[in-house]
């Protein structure tokens, strides 16, 4: 049981360990690249390292608009991914491990991440999990209730195939995930989850006025200027 504002050792693993490098034990092996995370070894592992890891616990990583990202199916059984705004790759929904600051702060309205700033779709309120585990160890100083007892998690079947590294483009082609479908979590976390909204949407409340006020000020500028703009006087031109 994780007490306090500890991390699990396979959490922090997940945020430290490098991925989508080679392996140091399979340099002249064909598809050796780190994509996979250990999590009882709490260590990245290439394909080629499987065998001596075939009873632990593995967590396939994989690559999107280069982050490192992890399908929301899996990371459910390990932590509570409610808020988290999730993204469809190639027909499986994901979630980035790391912040994604912006260089530009979003302060209009809408929602936005409550870490980077970042645009998001209603009703979610982290751009990764990353964001939402700063923001519960922030306001509650305790994980554990988001946590959750997974003592099996295998990999999908094309596990064998290193995810490539994707490029900008291929933003265009994904789509991102509505919350149609409602996630499943206990009774404390989901209580939890709906009070870090409420201070979310409290935070914001003034930012909105702002912004809404701001737009009907230059709404009433164009209109006056529009009103004072009057056509001249025709002119014909002389006869020859």
């Amino acid at each position: 049981m994780i007490m306090g504002n500890l991390k699990p050792a396979w959490l922090e693993a997940l945020y430290a360990q490098k991925f989508f490098v080679g392996c140091s034990y399979h340099e002249n092996a064909k598809k050796n690249e780190k994509n996979i995370c250990c999590l009882d070894c709490c260590t990245s592992i290439c394909p080629h390292c499987l065998p001596s890891h075939r009873f632990h616990r593995l967590l396939q990583v994989r690559r999107y608009v280069y982050h490192d990202v992890v399908r929301l199916e899996d990371l459910h059984k390990l932590i509570d991914c409610s808020n988290v705004q999730p993204y469809t790759i190639n027909s499986a929904k994901v979630v980035f491990i790391k912040k994604r600051p912006q260089n530009r702060q979003f302060k209009g309205s809408g929602n936005y991440c409550t870490s980077c700033d970042r645009s998001l779709q209603e009703p979610f309120i982290h751009c990764s999990l990353g964001c939402k585990v700063d923001f519960v160890l922030k306001h509650y100083k305790d994980l554990s209730s988001y946590l959750r007892t997974c003592k099996s998690l295998q990999l999908n079947s094309d596990f064998l195939i290193p995810q490539e590294m994707m490029g900008d483009d291929e933003m265009t082609r994904s789509t991102i995930v509505d919350c149609d479908e409602p996630m499943s979590s206990s009774s404390g976390s989901e209580n939890m989850s709906m009070a870090c909204t409420e201070i979310v949407r409290k935070k914001r409340s003034g930012w909105n006025v702002c912004a809404r006020s701001m737009s009907n000020k230059v709404s009433h500028e164009d209109m006056a200027t529009g009103m004072s703009r009057r056509k001249g006087i025709p002119h014909r031109s002389p006869l020859c």
